[in-house]
């Protein structure tokens, strides 16, 4: 008993001296290199942690971090939603009764966006979302510090349309499938009737 006592505190004053070391050791701050640097990598010794916020580590160009949507860009095509190995892309598109609009490379727009939300507590950071969007719309941001304190916070949502703009295009649309319908059943019995 008396013996792992002493085998307790010398265990506790060999890491308690390795601790005050490094402790005394590293009063140096840590230099901010590019990450093209060779050195980037490569662990410095006698330094302390950045201090961030006030300094900041530079992130690589190609670097994978927040999912962004331009809306204005975005046709609708749920081909993120459906390459997306996580399903963190929720996507629900009414069909238009005409073309609303053109995004910035020409394509024309005939989907609205009811619904465009990304969960980035799901997101494995593939960027997969990114390499199949035909407009470019969606895109991995630099921005790295999205934190918050409820889970339920890290759902972003990018359409912009309210649940009472949705019902009213739902609306149109079913009218004019409607009056298609009649028009298609008038034509027929109208071919029929001169037969």
């Amino acid at each position: 008993m008396f013996k792992n006592a002493i085998n307790g505190f010398a265990t506790a004053w060999k890491g308690l001296t390795l601790t005050i070391r490094h402790l005394f050791a590293s009063n140096a701050k840590r230099k901010i290199i590019s990450v093209s640097d060779e050195n980037y990598f490569k662990r410095l010794e006698g330094t302390n942690t950045i201090q961030y916020p006030a300094q900041k580590l530079p992130v690589p160009e190609v670097g994978r971090y927040q999912l962004e949507v331009e809306m204005d860009d975005c046709i609708v095509c749920d081909l993120c939603a459906k390459i997306c190995p996580v399903d963190c892309i929720d996507i629900e598109a009414i069909k238009a009764t005409e073309a609303i609009g053109q995004t910035s490379d020409g394509t024309t727009k005939r989907l609205y966006a009811a619904k465009f939300d990304i969960d980035m507590a799901k997101c494995m950071y593939c960027g997969l979302c990114t390499i199949v969007c035909p407009t470019e719309c969606i895109t991995m941001t630099n921005q790295y510090d999205k934190s918050v304190f409820e889970l339920k916070d890290l759902t972003y949502e990018f359409s912009d349309m309210t649940p009472e703009e949705a019902a009213e295009k739902r609306i149109l649309i079913e009218k004019q499938n409607a009056e298609r319908q009649a028009a298609k059943l008038a034509a027929i019995q109208k071919k029929e009737g001169g037969e």
